[in-house]
């Protein structure tokens, strides 16, 4: 940030001296015009101020290539902070579906247990209700859980592939 702080002083210092030698140039025709021309002088004075001109032109271009450079590393490192936030946030979501599955997978195994006990006869019907109930709610749980999560990942990409489109 301090580059570009430093690039846009010398831009603004090279831009003022620029100026002063257009005043100088604007200057010289209305004294010409009063005072007879020497030929020797005027020659070698726009040779020098048009040098002058020209050194600054480059400069000023030098500079703004520069400051174009650093805006973009700057704006390269906060997609970079973004793009490990969101790996971060994608990181934990998966731990967290992870975690979804494996509870139902249990709750699966549990309805099964329960429907072979029932099939011998040692379990009360509404206790294979009550798991299977239990079992349709987590299986709702963990879809409702992943349509969020994919929203929150869109929401997050979709700013970037707008831009990345439109570069």
């Amino acid at each position: 940030m301090q580059d570009i702080t430093e690039l846009e002083k010398r831009i603004t210092a090279a831009l003022e001296r620029i100026g002063k030698g257009v005043d100088r140039l604007a200057a010289q025709p209305r004294a010409a015009a009063s005072a007879p021309p020497t030929a020797a002088a005027s020659p070698q004075s726009d040779a020098a101020l048009r040098a002058q001109l020209e050194e600054e032109k480059s400069l000023t271009a030098q500079l703004q290539a520069r400051l174009r450079a650093a805006s973009a590393r700057e704006a390269k490192g906060d997609l970079q902070d973004k793009v490990d936030r969101l790996t971060q946030e994608l990181d934990v979501k998966g731990l967290e579906l992870q975690r979804m599955r494996r509870v139902n997978a249990s709750l699966r195994e549990q309805l099964e247990a329960l429907r072979t006990a029932a099939a011998a006869g040692a379990t009360e019907p509404h206790l294979i209700n009550k798991a299977m109930q239990t079992e349709l709610e987590t299986l709702r749980a963990t879809r409702l859980t992943e349509i969020a999560e994919m929203d929150e990942i869109l929401a997050a990409l979709e700013p970037h592939l707008t831009e990345a489109g439109n570069a």
